[in-house]
């Protein structure tokens, strides 16, 4: 899939997964240099001086066209590198994206949504790009762009934003091919040399900067970026890892809150080993669904009857007699892995699995790699963007307690009898912020007293921020509402009329949906 036939898909692949290499989600930034500016941006800038230019290239490098029935306009603002001293010189650059709806009447509009994706890791820049298209293309209502500007931004350490870079290529494909599950001693010993180089490979090239990624110091900025825009109240719509980002800044700025939906919730009260276990379950849950989807779809599921069976058996083929690529990489039980990650994170992303598989067992793996390549941001030459090394710094940044690698070794078993596929997995992926020498910055988890109301948005089949997240979320927060969407894959809005019409009308007219509401799944 090139990255327009993705366009759809990409909307909605909003996911925070612990890997090897971290957690992160796939969101598809145009190629860069290691430290990118916004094509076409002004010079940097804050407050409500911010200058903006026109930059239509964005989205045509993002996804190959822009949208007509929008305009485009770039800018950059610098924020203070830590928030703790404000006053010192060393700055960070956030890069910025607003989309305009050419119909939009300034007696109509209200203001700005300020979007995050997720990852941590994703670009918001190239979200807002995916958005702008519409709702006929899984894009933004009209009702929205009709009455705010769309306001996307690369959180520090992303993308266009002062890019953090530190893993090679080399260490990132190593990552990526090595067994999900290395049983053997030698293997989880591989594993843990490996991250053991890169903890020091970011170490030596970021050294104390490293804490500074941290999810309050970006809560931080965006303050900088609502005043910027010149809101005097935040609109903001956080997807995945976005809604720590809102959930955040709601404790830090409560009184600086208009309206922030959070879809797809993560829950700041667990430890980072129980939100590691709580995904390892969500995905098996999301497998399971997928499992009898083909069931019931077994002609559109060519590994029906026993999908379960099928991906099981490739991943074991896989580790021994792996399938040579077009590329020539071989597609090993770590790629075929990562691909079913992938396919995960949308309903429509099953019938791409059940191909790939299927494409396996006649040993081709073009399909496998294609789902691979697009969670993994794996060029065609073999070069990534940076978003796993974002995503990195800003997990580890934020992690308060850690496991040893002997604790993982051993929840590593545990998981896996508990959760055959994902529980492995998602145990050695907690390897990382083990070996991370930056100093930590954990994130607050408390009531965000003096906020308004806030809508947290749950799926019950999110494999990646499973359903229970989101009541605990707004529990936490004390002025969190739950709405919720019975369906399968991460995030929710704009899927359904339902789930649309119930969030247009919170941040248009600040009305809650129902109590209790619940969307069906069509």
């Amino acid at each position: 899939m090139d990255r327009r036939s993705r366009l759809a898909v990409a909307l909605m692949t909003v996911l925070v997964l612990a890997t090897v290499a971290g957690c992160t989600l796939p969101s598809f930034a145009p190629e860069g240099s290691e430290e990118p500016a916004v094509p076409g941006a002004a010079a940097p800038s804050s407050g409500t001086g911010t200058r903006w230019r026109p930059c239509p290239e964005v989205p045509r490098e993002v996804v190959g066209v822009a949208s007509s029935a929008m305009t485009y306009e770039c800018a950059t603002v610098t924020v203070p590198r830590d928030w703790a001293t404000p006053a010192s010189a060393e700055t960070y650059d956030i890069a910025l994206l607003r989309i305009r709806s050419k119909k939009q009447k300034a007696a109509d509009r209200i203001g700005s949504l300020l979007i995050n994706p997720g990852g941590p890791g994703g670009s918001g820049i190239d979200i807002a790009v995916y958005l702008s298209f519409g709702q006929a293309q899984g894009g933004l209502p009209t009702e929205i762009t009709d009455r705010f500007d769309i306001v996307g931004f690369d959180p520090r350490g992303v993308s266009r934003s002062s890019p953090v870079k530190c893993i090679s290529a080399k260490d990132q494909d190593t990552s990526f091919a090595a067994t999900p599950d290395p049983a053997g001693q030698a293997e989880f010993d591989a594993a843990v040399a490996l991250n053991r180089k890169v903890a020091a490979d970011c170490a030596g090239k970021y050294g104390e900067r490293l804490r500074t990624f941290s999810t309050e110091q970006a809560a931080r900025d965006l303050d900088a970026l609502r005043a910027a825009v010149g809101d005097e109240k935040l609109t903001y719509l956080g997807y995945s890892y976005g809604t720590l980002l809102g959930a955040t800044y709601a404790q830090l700025f409560p009184k600086n809150v208009r309206a922030l939906v959070l879809d797809g919730a993560v829950d700041p009260t667990e430890s980072f080993v129980s939100g590691s276990e709580q995904q390892a379950k969500g995905f098996e849950r999301a497998f399971t669904n997928f499992t009898g989807w083909c069931a019931r779809n077994a002609a559109k599921c060519p590994i029906a009857p026993d999908a379960r069976g099928a991906v099981t058996d490739a991943l074991a083929k896989a580790k021994v007699s792996p399938v040579t690529g077009p590329d020539g990489r071989a597609a090993t039980d770590g790629w075929v892995f990562v691909g079913l990650i992938s396919s995960l994170y949308t309903e429509s992303g099953w019938a791409y699995l059940a191909e790939a598989i299927a494409g396996l067992q006649q040993g081709d793996a073009e399909g496998i790699f294609q789902l691979a390549d697009q969670y993994a941001e794996r060029e065609p030459d073999g070069t990534y963007s940076n978003m796993f090394d974002a995503n990195l710094a800003v997990n580890c940044a934020d992690a308060g307690k850690t496991p040893t690698a002997e604790e993982v070794r051993r929840l590593q078993g545990e998981w896996r009898a508990k959760y055959p596929l994902f529980g492995a997995a998602l145990a050695v992926g907690m390897l990382p912020c083990v070996f991370w020498a930056g100093q930590r910055d954990p994130y607050p988890a408390g009531k965000a007293v003096g906020s308004p109301d806030l809508l947290v948005v749950g799926t019950t089949g999110d494999p990646a921020t499973p359903y229970e997240n989101t009541a605990d979320l707004a529990n936490m927060l004390g002025v969190g509402h739950v709405l919720t969407w019975e369906g399968e894959g991460h995030t929710a809005y704009p899927t359904t009329a339902c789930i649309r019409d119930a969030v247009d009308g919170y941040l248009i007219d600040l009305e809650l949906p129902r109590e209790g509401l619940r969307c069906p799944a069509k």
